[in-house]
């Protein structure tokens, strides 16, 4: 496995435990000092796992998954992620991963895909990767663009 399959199968993994509420296996995976810009959420910096921690809990609780949420009385859905653009840059025990986060979810309402920009900065502490910070911005074009 090359350096940068070793980093994608990384990455997978990791956002696979977001979206099947594994709480074990999200901290297995992230660093307990992470910190994150969730562009939807505030516009300020979210330091520690207790945010995601309660979105998994409640998730799991009402047997829904990542990118449902925002569909109250929704139940029973399923989603997949897909990277577009998928981009990895590795140095040392240190790898930045930039890519297009494709989210498609179905349930009784119908097929949705949402998508936004994110970076991943993943660091190998004590033989093991992880994702240390976290930066999502929306994926539509900026206002000063012409459409």
């Amino acid at each position: 496995m090359s350096k940068h399959e070793e980093i994608q199968k990384f990455l997978i993994d990791h956002l696979n435990t977001v979206r099947e509420n594994d709480i074990e296996g999200y901290h297995a995976t992230t660093a307990e000092d992470l910190t994150l810009y969730e562009w939807w959420v505030t516009p300020n910096r979210i330091d520690g796992l207790g945010f995601h921690d309660f979105l998994l809990e409640e998730n799991a609780r009402k047997g829904t998954t990542f990118g449902s949420e925002s569909d109250p009385g929704v139940e029973n859905s399923h989603s997949r992620f897909d990277l577009s653009n998928l981009k990895i840059q590795r140095y040392d025990d240190t790898a930045i991963a930039s890519y297009t986060l494709l989210i498609t979810t179905a349930s009784s309402a119908g097929i949705k895909v949402a998508s936004h920009n994110e970076s991943r900065v993943m660091v190998k502490l004590n033989g093991q990767w992880k994702v240390v910070h976290v930066h999502k911005s929306p994926s539509w074009h900026a206002p000063h663009q012409p459409e």
